[in-house]
């Protein structure tokens, strides 16, 4: 059985021993329901594992992310105890200063262990995860890649999840599959793939609270993101495939561009990213900017057929050129928007300076120079030509 056709080898993944898994759920739920008491997370209490994998995934997500927001708290209940727990049990809960919240991709199933990727930041790394109670490739599903939310915890030696485990309803065109595969390289000559977290590998820890009161119900309430943070992530998501699109294919200009347009949809109330595919907004958004700056010209650098975004990213032509409709009527994007140009082509675009002066319509440029800065004061003008000329000599 193979994930997708790239990768030739038998998914025999390892999981934690029946002991092991017990072990994590017994500690993890004791340290989580400390997390609860002390700073009032959820009114969902629990005292054991069997009652917190009871507990509703939404509560145990916030207190989870309760947490790693204030990791000084494993600290405080080592050095307590109040679990009254052995004092090997106690070192493996010290260890998860280090776990790495954020997000992944679950790049690959091997006989050893399946293959996290780190999603965005530079350097790229590899960590060799292993299951828990069932195999992760039972948990994700057999098609990989898959972009996922979770937790990678230090346990005696190994690299686990932490049991909660979020992902995204995303179809991986080639060029993204592409490009991960490069990045999973590059991991694999820098570091090798990673089995283990210490010391080396752990966040910068933030600074303990100069007073010993904690706000109570200071952490998100049950019942899961709102939707405007389920929003905001889902842009995080949606940046995370453009910046790689336009890593491969194109610059970052455009990278900026795009950014600049998924978090627009995100602020939108209701935001439409809540509903759809997220390959599919992904197209949309890199066509409704290479539309707008004219990248389906054979005559501009970088060039590219707008259905070439809609085969990388894998979803048809026209749902393609309907997400592009769909947003250029949302904002009312028209060809030479000078919100949406290239800041390199920001010269060439007669919508940028073409302005009515006392009544007439003139190119701004042609104006005196104190006529420039009341534009530019006015943000009617993105920079006073002369200055820019100036800068660009200077490099």
């Amino acid at each position: 059985m193979a994930n997708d056709g790239t990768l030739g080898e038998e998914l025999i993944t390892m999981n934690l021993t029946f002991d092991e898994g017990n072990l994590f759920y017994d500690l993890y739920a004791t340290l989580l329901s400390f997390v609860n008491r002390t700073l009032g997370v959820s009114p969902e209490q629990f005292s054991d594992s069997r009652e917190y994998t009871s507990t509703p995934p939404e509560a145990r997500v916030a207190i989870r992310d309760a947490l790693f927001a204030h990791r000084e708290l494993i600290d405080e209940f080592v050095r307590d105890n109040s679990g009254n727990l052995k004092a090997d049990d106690l070192e493996i809960v010290g260890s998860w200063k280090h776990a790495l919240p954020g997000k992944f991709y679950v790049f690959r199933y091997l006989k050893k262990y399946t293959v996290f990727l780190t999603s965005g930041g530079s350097p790229n790394r590899a960590y060799g995860v292993l299951g828990l109670a069932d195999p992760l490739e039972e948990v994700i599903g057999p098609s990989l890649p898959r972009l996922v939310t979770t937790v990678l915890l230090p346990f005696r030696g190994k690299i686990i999840y932490d049991g909660l485990i979020s992902g995204y309803n995303i179809t991986f065109g080639g060029g993204i599959k592409r490009t991960l595969n490069e990045e999973y390289k590059q991991a694999k000559e820098a570091f090798g793939i990673i089995t283990s977290l210490g010391d080396d590998m752990a966040p910068a820890a933030k600074p303990p609270r100069k007073s010993k009161e904690r706000p109570r119900k200071a952490m998100a309430a049950v019942g899961g993101r709102s939707a405007s943070g389920e929003a905001n992530v889902i842009a995080e998501a949606l940046i995370q495939l453009t910046d790689a699109f336009c890593r491969e294919f194109l610059n970052e200009e455009y990278a900026e561009l795009c950014r600049k347009l998924a978090m627009a949809l995100a602020r939108k109330r209701p935001s439409p990213l809540l509903r759809g595919s997220l390959t599919t907004w992904a197209s949309g958004v890199v066509r409704t900017i290479g539309w707008a700056n004219f990248l389906h010209d054979p005559s501009q650098t970088p060039h590219l057929k707008l259905y070439s975004i809609d085969e990388a990213f894998g979803i048809a032509e026209s749902t393609g050129a309907a997400k592009l409709k769909t947003i250029r009527t949302m904002f009312r994007i028209r060809q030479f928007d000078p919100k949406w140009t290239l800041p390199s082509k920001m010269d060439d675009n007669p919508m940028v300076w073409i302005l009515e002066v006392n009544g007439f319509l003139m190119d701004i440029r042609s104006a005196p120079r104190e006529l420039q800065e009341v534009a530019f004061q006015k943000k009617l003008i993105p920079y006073i030509p002369a200055d820019r000329a100036k800068s660009d000599e200077g490099t």
